[in-house]
């Protein structure tokens, strides 16, 4: 290569992987590439190629050589994306990078473990195509790209037709169901005199689509990792290199070394200042409540509150929504919701379980929440709108230690998830998986248990993945769960049909779960097997199972649906002692029409919820919870698990993402407090009883995008302190951040905090309970005072108690 060429190749690179690819619209993430694009033009670029030329003075001919060198190494690590990770790692370069420790097996993914996942997206950037002599134009310079990793079309709008024949198209994510306007699309060309098809125009959109698909991550510890990766690469090409080294050859490797250092120093302070970004606490936002009259009005004072509520402006809007929802039909009055009797007025039976949104109703929040003495106590549940690594890390102190039973039902990699982008590498997979199972163990109580659903393409990862968070000795049991029902289930000659899914199952602790104590008490010595038999039949009627037959090896039994099932007997001592294989089928008969029609349940909304049945989830809960304890599921998806915990008694915690969170999440849970309503009653309701009734918060959290969008940095100089090390000066300690929060009065010696510089819809009393981990007690337009009696006043913050969510 000419003299020259490798360094131009170097810096071309360095820009490129340090900057990031060209990536238009509108994100957080392009802001965060216009801020490090600036710093490298004024900062790292000059600084650099000065001290490279000082660090060449006593030997000049390296210096092509050394860019070389420093290409090749840092190529390995960077991606279009910007993330920094083991992008390419060709198998000769491989045999000293660590992949396994002492005391751990081999980890499938060794690649990404280091890493925060963030989000899957398009690189998207303006495109121009022509098809079968048909311009078109795609302008993305105002398309808002995806805040999490929630599965969203993109819908298409013409803008305009341009003098040269182009159809010029504006690109959007889709929101609340919005879909491409095909029809319209075509008339509007049709005016415009182009002559485009529908068949055209759809080759056109797939055409732009087909643009660039990455991975984002964060690098935990940027700076470690390249530097042991140096070090790594540094020892290979020594010891595999030239056998006799000069002087001046071991000078210039480590001039080498030295200035990859200065770069990995320098690139590593964006990446931790990301890594601050993703962990910072998030403000709560959009806090809203959802509460059924039947608990309005057995609080004292609430007939009052049900009355401003049902002659209020804003109750033709609830009522739209109950109508919306099917909660109520056309023939629905108001003046039908209270009735007389001698005593006064009461509400009518009929409309108990109303649920009211309090969304409708802001001016009277506070009075409805001043009904309850000890505000979060009272509520059955918490829907969280968010991606959920940024949610659990949130409410982790809120939260810590509180939850019995944890179960989620993640995407499996299959690509064909109906909420997530899933279509992803074991490892990558496996890195989102590590990073949100393992905060949640922070909300585990010490008896908890651990529930993760999984299909065929996961099951594999899964068990490696709960091992090395929670310990082999914390596995409980394989849960096998049969779905074969609708397809078939018999093996053909010529293929094998998959008909199950895997629950693994993981208590928090070795000392085990509440389930594996409560199985413990089944004990039986010197009984006889008809007293066995009584024994036992007691115990499964409470988990709602019946006709108990006992031998010598099992016991078998009946649940409500007449599904057969069996629990191995072993003796101990002269007694029984029940296996824990409650879940296993092993019945062909069983496979009944009406097996077949159970095997699928639905939302009120007609939402298909696949193969997680309610009947599962209650099992799942009933053995392993005491009623009022908490069940999380932080994949909540169509909130089957929040549904189950509800109905049965539980408070629960779900978090879900997108869109999907209002059209379904909130959606199934308002049909849940208004027991199911005019609907047949879905799931276990009907088994269990389930009339409705029940009070719930949802709101959302700023998201990781919301913050790089908001996030100001200053076109400070870069190197303020000539006396400390260049590289190592952390570039953002002066920077503005998020602190537009604060008004600093010099003269009074006070600090202002005004939230709504930031966003609207701030909810501080929760914000703040997230992160002191206090419970609310009452909460007031004024006033927020928690469970331990402190007060804080909410219209005259303390900037330090808000000092985590503006400045890291």
């Amino acid at each position: 290569m000419p003299a020259g060429n490798r360094e131009q190749k170097f810096f071309n690179a360095l820009r490129d992987v340090f900057v990031g690819a060209n990536v238009q619209g509108e994100s957080g993430y392009i802001n965060l590439m216009r801020i490090k694009s600036r710093y490298y033009e004024k900062g790292v670029f000059p600084e650099l190629s000065k001290d490279i030329t000082a660090t060449l003075k006593p030997f000049p001919q390296f210096r092509e050589e050394l860019f070389d060198k420093l290409y090749t190494f840092f190529c390995r690590y960077f991606s279009e994306s910007g993330s920094i990770y083991f992008r390419y790692t060709p198998l000769h370069q491989n045999v000293y990078e660590k992949v396994y420790t002492n005391d751990k097996d081999v980890m499938l993914f060794w690649k990404t473990h280091m890493l925060y996942y963030v989000k899957t997206d398009r690189l998207f950037q303006n495109l121009e195509v022509e098809l079968d002599g048909q311009k078109f134009f795609f302008d993305v310079s105002g398309l808002e790209h995806k805040k999490a990793n929630e599965k969203r079309e993109l819908i298409y709008a013409l803008k305009e037709k341009r003098r040269d024949g182009a159809a010029v198209f504006t690109v959007a994510y889709s929101e609340r169901g919005r879909m491409t306007k095909t029809d319209e699309i075509l008339r509007e060309l049709d005016r415009a005199g182009a002559n485009v098809g529908e068949k055209l125009l759809e080759r056109a959109f797939r055409v732009f689509e087909r643009q660039s698909e990455v991975d984002y991550f964060i690098n935990k510890n940027a700076k470690a990792f390249l530097e042991e990766q140096f070090n790594l690469w540094l020892y290979q090409y020594v010891f595999t290199g030239e056998s006799v080294w000069t002087e001046q050859r071991v000078r210039q490797l480590q001039a080498l070394k030295d200035i990859a250092f200065k770069i990995i120093a320098f690139i590593s302070q964006f990446e931790d200042e990301l890594v601050k970004i993703w962990n910072k606490p998030k403000f709560v936002r959009n806090s809203n409540y959802v509460i059924t009259f039947s608990r309005i009005v057995q609080r004292e004072g609430g007939m009052g509150v049900l009355e401003k509520l049902i002659t209020h402006d804003n109750f033709k809007a609830q009522v739209a929504e109950w109508r919306e929802l099917g909660i109520v039909d056309a023939s629905f009055k108001k003046s039908d919701v209270l009735e007389k009797n001698g005593r006064g007025k009461q509400l009518a039976d009929r409309w108990q379980h109303l649920p009211v949104d309090t969304k409708h109703f802001k001016d009277l929040l506070f009075e409805i929440l001043g009904l309850f003495e000890n505000l979060d106590e009272s509520l059955d549940g918490w829907l969280i709108n968010s991606e959920n690594y940024q949610a659990l890390n949130t409410i982790l102190q809120k939260f810590r230690g509180r939850t019995q039973t944890c179960y989620i039902d993640p995407p499996f990699n299959t690509g064909t998830d109906f909420c997530y982008v899933d279509q992803f590498q074991d490892a990558t997979w496996l890195t989102i998986m590590d990073n949100r199972l393992g905060l949640s163990q922070g909300l585990l109580r010490e008896d908890a248990s651990v529930f993760l659903h999984l299909d065929w393409n996961a099951n594999f990862l899964g068990r490696l993945l709960l091992d090395s968070i929670f310990g082999q000795k914390c596995f409980m049991n394989e849960i096998v769960w049969r779905i074969g029902w609708v397809s078939g289930y018999k093996t053909q000659a010529d293929a094998f049909v998959r008909n199950h899914d895997t629950l693994l199952f993981y208590a928090k602790t070795e000392s085990g779960s509440f389930f594996q104590k409560e199985k413990a008490k089944i004990s039986y010595k010197s009984f006889s097997k008809d007293t066995v038999a009584r024994e036992i039949s007691a115990i499964v009627k409470k988990w709602g199972l019946a006709d108990v037959e006992v031998s010598n090896t099992k016991i078998t039994f009946r649940d409500a649906d007449e599904t057969v099932y069996k629990l191995g007997l072993e003796t101990k001592d002269g007694g029984y002692w029940m296996e824990d294989t409650w879940n296993c089928n092993e019945y062909e008969e069983l496979h009944s029409n009406k097996i077949k029609r159970n095997a699928k349940e639905y939302t009120p909304n007609g939402a298909e919820i696949t193969q997680k049945p309610e009947q599962l989830l209650r099992r799942i809960v009933e053995l392993t919870t005491q009623p009022g304890s908490l069940v999380c599921d932080f994949f909540a998806g169509s909130a089957t698990t929040l549904a189950v915990a509800h109905k049965t008694g539980r408070k629960w915690l779900g978090i879900e993402m997108g869109s999907y969170f209002e059209t379904d999440c909130l959606y199934r849970m308002k049909h849940v407090l208004a027991g199911e309503s005019n609907h047949e009653p879905c799931g276990i309701s009907k088994k269990v009883g389930w009339k409705g009734g029940g009070f719930f918060k949802y709101y959302q959290f700023e998201q990781y995008e919301d913050a790089l969008r908001r996030v100001k940095y200053e076109d400070a100089d870069l190197f303020s302190d000539p006396s400390k090390d260049t590289y190592n000066q952390y570039i953002f300690r002066r920077d503005l951040k998020l602190l537009e929060a604060l008004e600093v009065d010099l003269k009074k010696n006070k600090v202002k905090v005004d939230l709504n510089k930031l966003y609207d819809g701030i909810d501080v009393a929760e914000t703040l309970s997230n992160l002191t981990g206090k419970w609310i007690k009452r909460v007031t337009t004024d006033e927020v005072e928690f469970a331990d009696g402190e007060k804080i006043n909410l219209k005259n913050l303390d900037y330090r108690l808000i000092k985590p969510l503006v400045w890291w």
